[in-house]
């Protein structure tokens, strides 16, 4: 455990916690945090989430912009869903690409459980983009990063981040919930 992994973890739970409300005040602490992240997974040999994390600032700083121009008369974002053909297409290419991104750090890198730390930031990417969109299943894709994140984490010994990630799953539940609750609520009206 590290200032700068204490720091990160703060950071993720402001970060959630406004994504959760709809807040577009979440991406300055999603940014923060990212840039703290890349140092503490680098410094773990966790390659792909340290690359994740490069991605991860770009995507922010994209989102920010995309969730204040779909804004709400109260401020909030305003949500969509996927109809069921594009979530299976999501499925399918975000666990393809997670096996492939594997498969490259297993043979061309010194990177630790390789194969886990891909899923992971595969995943991660698949949820960030659909986020980004305003897309209400980013939640499910959240809560399987968060469910493999806690067991990689704890694995590298990194205990502060992997119970950020298990509060971040509890948030990825309630976000889930919320977002869905939102959009009956939109149908009604």
């Amino acid at each position: 455990m590290s200032l700068f992994e204490a720091i990160a973890v703060a950071l993720g739970l402001a970060n959630i916690m406004l994504i959760v409300r709809r807040s577009p005040w979440n991406y300055p602490f999603g940014i923060a945090m990212v840039v703290l992240y890349a140092r503490i997974f680098w410094d773990a040999r966790l390659f792909s989430d340290a690359g994740l994390q490069v991605f991860f600032l770009v995507v922010q700083l994209y989102g920010w912009l995309n969730w204040i121009r779909h804004r709400e008369s109260d401020g909030t974002v305003i949500v969509r869903e996927l109809g069921p053909p594009h979530r299976l297409a999501w499925v399918a290419a975000s666990l393809l690409i997670a096996l492939g991104w594997g498969a490259v750090m297993a043979q061309f890198t010194t990177a630790s459980l390789p194969y886990w730390d891909a899923a992971v930031a595969m995943l991660s990417v698949a949820a960030q983009l659909l986020m980004t969109w305003r897309y209400v299943e980013n939640w499910w894709w959240w809560i399987a990063v968060d469910v493999l994140s806690v067991g990689l984490y704890a694995a590298k010994g990194l205990w502060l981040t992997s119970g950020l990630y298990t509060v971040f799953l509890v948030l990825a539940v309630v976000g889930l919930l919320q977002w869905r609750r939102h959009l009956r609520d939109v149908a009604k009206t």
